[in-house]
This record gives structure tokens, C-alpha cells and sequence, in this order.
């Protein structure tokens, strides 16, 4: 079976005007899986660290610079076309305004609304530890 290793942002903020902890989720718009939501992110090039792919892909994504925090959770995950290795990275935002270039949407997401899309597969194996972030 295929074998896929990704980079997965868990960026969070505290809300302005309701001072809650929020994650961003982004929906996919492209591929097999479009129209699903996911932590945003992608896969590791030849000798890049989980950390150093974490950046490049948010710039590339999202137009926006993030410093990789700490590895969440690694998360492991068989579709039915090959295997996924996600390290889910908590990521601070260091500048940008997240502008979703690949991405057909986005939303913050709080503690109490964390389920309400539809996360995809892999994803949904770190959603408790994200609850407990937020």
C-alpha cells in the first residue's frame, strides 16, 4: 500500500470578541476528498522534518507564516488507497491573514462547535486532543 506522511497545522487564537480558544478547520477543494474539512497541511518533502513542512505548506496554502510549537499527536490511518502518517503540529501565527488559495473554505472553530463539519477520517483521530486545547 501507498505511503503518505503529511504535516497537519493546528492553529489556534482566542477569539476577540468572545475571548473562547478557536482551532481553524479548512475544506478541501481539490481531489478525492474535496469537500471534506481537515486541519490544513500537506505532505513532507525528501528530508524535511514534520516542523520545517509544516511552515512551508501554510505559506504556500494560506499565504501565512506560522511557528511549529509542538507535535500534537501523530496520527495513523488507512484509506483505501494508501496509508496516511499525519504529525498534527500546534502552530502560532507569526504574520498573514490565512488567505485560503487552495482551500474552498474555512472556519474557527470552538470547543462547544469542534464537530459540526465533517472532519475528514484521519482527522477525526485528533479531535480529542485538539478539545482539550481549546
Amino acid at each position: 500500500m501507498k505511503q503518505i506522511t503529511v504535516s497537519g497545522a493546528i492553529i489556534l487564537r482566542t477569539n476577540p470578541a468572545t475571548h473562547q480558544k478557536e482551532v481553524f478547520a479548512t475544506q478541501r477543494g481539490y481531489g478525492d476528498y474535496k469537500d471534506g474539512w481537515e486541519i490544513p497541511g500537506g505532505k513532507l518533502e525528501e528530508g524535511e522534518s514534520p516542523e520545517a513542512c509544516i511552515v512551508r505548506e501554510i505559506q504556500e496554502e494560506l499565504a501565512t507564516q506560522v511557528k511549529a510549537e509542538k507535535i500534537l499527536g501523530v496520527v495513523d490511518y488507512d484509506y483505501p488507497a494508501f496509508h496516511l502518517t499525519m504529525h498534527c503540529i500546534v502552530c502560532s501565527i507569526v504574520s498573514g491573514k490565512l488567505d485560503l488559495l487552495e482551500h474552498e473554505n474555512a472556519r474557527w472553530l470552538t470547543k462547544e462547535n469542534l464537530r459540526s463539519v465533517d472532519w475528514l477520517p484521519a482527522d477525526c483521530l485528533i479531535l480529542d486532543k485538539i478539545e482539550e486545547l481549546l
